[in-house]
């Protein structure tokens, strides 16, 4: 068999026939889609991943929204002298009621800070004073639910709490820091009624927990 170049090394001929050296332009054509698919399989997977956790953080604020409905129902029952809890299987029930009058805020403190209470709503912090009371009154919650508002409070505006027996105690925000999550200072007592607002911070951080809080402290008016 004789062989020679034709038309320089791209094309060879054998007995007369031209042959061509390089792939064909349908063979081209299905490499390039082969080399396209992981690429495309890539941008799918991180599109799916995207809508979970958009999805996720969804449920999360209904959850939120739906539980301080029914924490307000619990809250007005407790009023009257009915069941405080807001749900049959609850183990927590509403010990006050903040407002934010500058913010359109109106949420509902639960008893305790455990994740379940959380998850609901903002909570005292045991061992302080109660809202309202004299004292340090610390209330904990969730940067991306209820204690979001937080960010955009200044010096000087009011928060009024009421508690069960429906008195309500108006503060002046004094102070807005953010500190090291170990600063135990924000526990402290205090000789006129004061209320300590915390949550964690930065606002916009992708993942939970963090090493710094966000706090929002106001004295009496």
């Amino acid at each position: 068999m004789s062989a020679h170049f034709v038309n320089g090394p791209s094309s060879f001929a054998v007995r007369g026939r031209s042959y061509e050296s390089e792939p064909r332009e349908p063979v081209r054509r299905h490499a390039r889609r082969r080399r396209r698919w992981p690429a495309i399989a890539l941008a799918l997977l991180l599109a799916a991943l995207a809508a979970w956790q958009l999805a996720g953080a969804a449920w999360i604020h209904a959850k939120a929204t739906l539980a301080q409905h029914l924490i307000a129902s619990a809250w007005e029952s407790a009023k009257e002298g009915g069941p405080a809890r807001p749900w049959p299987w609850a183990d927590t029930r509403p010990v006050a009621r903040l407002t934010v009058p500058s913010r359109g805020i109106e949420l509902y403190v639960l008893a305790g800070t455990s994740g379940r209470s959380l998850a609901f709503g903002p909570g005292h912090v045991d061992g302080t004073a109660l809202p309202g009371s004299a004292g340090n009154s610390v209330i904990v919650a969730h940067r991306d639910t209820h204690f979001a508002f937080l960010r955009h409070l200044h010096e000087d505006e009011e928060i009024a709490v009421e508690d069960a027996r429906g008195r309500t105690t108006r503060y002046r925000v004094r102070e807005v820091a953010i500190v090291d999550r170990h600063q135990t200072r924000l526990l402290d007592a205090a000789d006129s009624p004061q209320l300590t607002l915390i949550t964690c911070w930065p606002f916009d951080a992708v993942r939970p927990g963090s090493t710094q809080r966000f706090v929002v402290i106001a004295d009496r008016a």
